[in-house]
């Protein structure tokens, strides 16, 4: 046992600090990138934020609505082959540039995967995704996905250290999804004590990644457009994003009103809501280790998507970066005690 002395940090503990710019509007921004992938060497350009695969916010539902704004969307993995089949029937080529199918660990898993690029091999992404992405099992599963589709774009998490990012990259995978314990729903921390600061993870894991030509994903922890500002700063080449694109039109969960006032479920995928409604209950060998909350209905994900973009381009103008690319470049964060004046906050 030994404690490390030295400081992480959270999206709440810093700032960025504003620079001299000649832009002289938002407009002037472009929040595009283009990336050459370490291992499928496949080549993609987009906007590189993404829907989580939770099954309240990576439904088809919003894949369609961000692959407007060439986003993509992590499809939760609990759509049936028969579903994913229909739903890609009814897109176009481009379509497959912004959608990512999810996956876990498991032989029924594997075998999804192989029917469900058999049926569709346009699809360009695989997000293998469990809790915990330091085991064993993890890896070669990892490296077996990859001995399987040489050419797919192969995500795969979640971690939060440089080390097992540089061996995940080296087991064949192209991006790292990077976050333990941040999320608005997630209770990893507080029912297992284990977590990592999600500024201070993505910070070390992208200078693990882009030492070996890897890229990562910033997963959890954002709760305004200033954290997903942030965590590109920090050196994040995608963020993904789960609480702030629930409760929407295009969301899972069902419509409720309490009150007067309408809300819609939002859970972890470690919940207890989660794991009765696709295990019939909790293992009695594990804890549920995510929370159920009553989100406020928001209407159309357009409005959040166009702030979320807004406040990105600001950012951008804030540090004179013309591009999204150049904002790491240009970030400087500074230490604060506080974000912002609550005065009016309810």
């Amino acid at each position: 046992m030994h404690v490390e002395q030295e400081l992480k940090l959270g999206f709440k503990d810093v700032l960025i600090r504003p620079k001299r710019s000649t832009l002289k509007s938002r407009s002037q921004v472009s929040l595009e990138r283009t990336y050459t992938f370490r291992n499928s060497e496949q080549i993609w350009t987009g906007v590189p934020v993404i829907a989580a695969n939770m099954d309240t916010t990576g439904t088809f539902e919003v894949s369609e609505a961000l692959h407007n704004h060439q986003m993509i969307t992590a499809l939760h993995k609990h759509y049936t082959r028969e579903q994913l089949k229909d739903f890609f029937a009814r897109q176009s080529p481009k379509f497959f540039d912004h959608i990512a199918i999810s996956t876990g660990t498991s032989d029924n898993d594997l075998q999804l995967i192989q029917a469900s690029i058999s049926d569709n091999p346009a699809i360009r992404f695989i997000c293998i995704d469990v809790a915990n992405g330091y085991s064993e099992h993890f890896i070669d599963f990892v490296k077996k996905v990859r001995s399987l589709f040489a050419d797919k774009i192969i995500i795969a998490g979640n971690v939060v250290t440089g080390d097992i990012t540089e061996e995940l990259l080296l087991a064949g995978a192209d991006i790292i999804k990077v976050g333990i314990g941040p999320g608005s729903v997630c209770t990893t921390r507080i029912k297992t004590g284990v977590g990592y600061p999600q500024l201070s993870a993505v910070i070390e894991c992208a200078d693990a990644a882009h030492g070996l030509g890897g890229h990562i994903i910033s997963d959890g922890g954002c709760s305004c457009p200033g954290d997903i500002a942030k965590a590109f700063g920090a050196g994040a080449d995608f963020v993904m994003i789960g609480g702030m694109f629930a409760g929407h039109d295009e969301s899972g969960g069902e419509l409720v009103e309490e009150n007067g006032q309408q809300y819609k479920l939002f859970y972890g995928m470690s919940s207890d809501t989660a794991m009765t409604k696709y295990h019939g209950g909790i293992a009695e060998y594990r804890a549920s280790e995510g929370k159920t909350v009553s989100v406020p209905y928001r209407g159309p994900i357009e409005l959040t998507l166009q702030d979320i973009l807004g406040g990105l381009r600001s950012t951008c103008t804030y540090v004179g970066a013309s591009k999204l690319k150049e904002l790491s470049k240009r970030t400087t964060f500074i230490r604060v005690q506080e974000q912002a004046n609550t005065v009016f906050n309810k």
